[in-house]
């Protein structure tokens, strides 16, 4: 047994989301989006290494040494299994281990809008999943890969770095592909992927020019493909989108996105009003002639005020703010943690000031 396994274990006992295991700091454990810091010594530059470097095997060694970081996921049996970073930092060593729940989520567990659920049902396109760091997209990813799993026979490649969810096949084929052990770049996967006979590819992050590129192609091929991406909603991930793309191509992305766009869900965690968990709140944009028209003349400021007057037409969209005022009016967000998320925050209040009081 490692000798960090105790404080993994602890982390997985406590429902907590992550460790944050540094020198010169004590041990830190994340639990409901809060930091608390555990009941042990200031660790040392020669403890940290001790406990951290025994994780490694021979080939995540030479990774660290090369690059001065590394990541891969770690198992402890009857446990969980976990997401590592380890790296380098100013007092020596550090690591963040993120849990990864043994059981993959569905998408009525999540409770994640319908309009998700008809997205995993499409053909071909192009899906983005989208949020800041630790938002929960991994997780989101994870139970659209299973919906499709259980509800259609269709060949799903995966590229993650690293691999979290682990997904049996039900009715369909899953290839998961890592990054580093399966293949040498999500590019190198993606170019792969194309001659594996794909009905869907996941892209674990379109994070630069040629898997942009390649994530674009795959989906004018008339392969379904969802990819995750970091921004704070639709119309910014569109942003990143194009802003990568080189200046004399962008006209021509815009044009294509404009066809192969299907949707964005981009999401935000929450506290949930009892103090107990995390709540998704969710933004949803699906494609329609007039998304279609704003992408192409590259008008994307104007979606996030698309959003809020399409909120309740029925059509599925869901802009923040409106995500944000439904759980408000159910009583599973409070309005400070509400402000602390919303677009339009004044008027936010303004709506919340007309609710009922209990």
């Amino acid at each position: 047994m490692a000798r960090i396994d105790s404080f993994l274990r602890l982390v997985a006992e406590q429902g907590a989301s992550d460790l944050h295991f540094h020198a010169g700091n004590v041990p830190i454990i994340r639990h409901e989006g809060e930091l608390m810091p555990l009941p042990f010594r200031v660790l040392s530059e020669v403890e940290t290494s001790r406990f951290l470097l025994e994780l490694l095997g021979d080939e995540q060694q030479a990774q660290f040494e090369k690059t001065q970081e590394t990541d891969f996921v770690y198992s402890i049996e009857g446990v969980a299994r976990f997401r590592a970073n380890i790296f380098v930092q100013s007092q020596g060593l550090g690591a963040v281990f993120r849990v990864i729940p043994n059981k993959v989520p569905t998408l009525e567990e999540l409770r994640l809008p319908p309009a998700v659920k008809r997205l995993t049902q499409l053909g071909n396109g192009l899906v983005l999943v989208t949020g800041p760091t630790g938002s929960g997209k991994s997780t989101s990813l994870a139970a659209m890969v299973d919906e499709i799993n259980k509800s259609s026979q269709r060949h799903v490649i995966s590229i993650e770095d690293p691999i979290e969810f682990l997904h049996q096949p039900i009715k369909g084929a899953i290839t998961q592909r890592q990054v580093g052990k399966h293949a040498e770049s999500f590019a190198g996967a993606l170019r792969s992927a194309l001659r594996e006979s794909p009905d869907v590819l996941v892209v674990g992050e379109m994070r630069d020019l040629e898997t942009i590129h390649l994530a674009i192609a795959a989906a004018e091929t008339g392969v379904l493909v969802i990819g995750t991406l970091h921004s704070n909603s639709a119309s910014k991930a569109l942003d990143r989108i194009i802003d990568v793309i080189p200046e004399e191509s962008r006209d021509q992305v815009r044009s294509t996105l404009s066809v192969l766009l299907r949707g964005v869900v981009s999401q935000h965690l929450a506290k949930h009003a009892s103090g107990e968990g995390r709540v998704a709140v969710m933004e949803v944009l699906l494609q329609n002639y007039a998304i279609s028209n704003l992408i192409r003349e590259n008008k994307t400021f104007q979606i996030d005020g698309y959003l809020d007057t399409s909120s309740n037409d029925g059509s599925g969209m869901q802009s923040l703010d409106a995500c944000l005022f439904k759980l408000l009016k159910q009583g599973e967000i409070t309005i400070d943690e509400a402000l602390k998320f919303a677009n339009q925050p004044e008027s936010l209040k303004r709506l919340a000031a007309e609710l009922p009081e209990d």
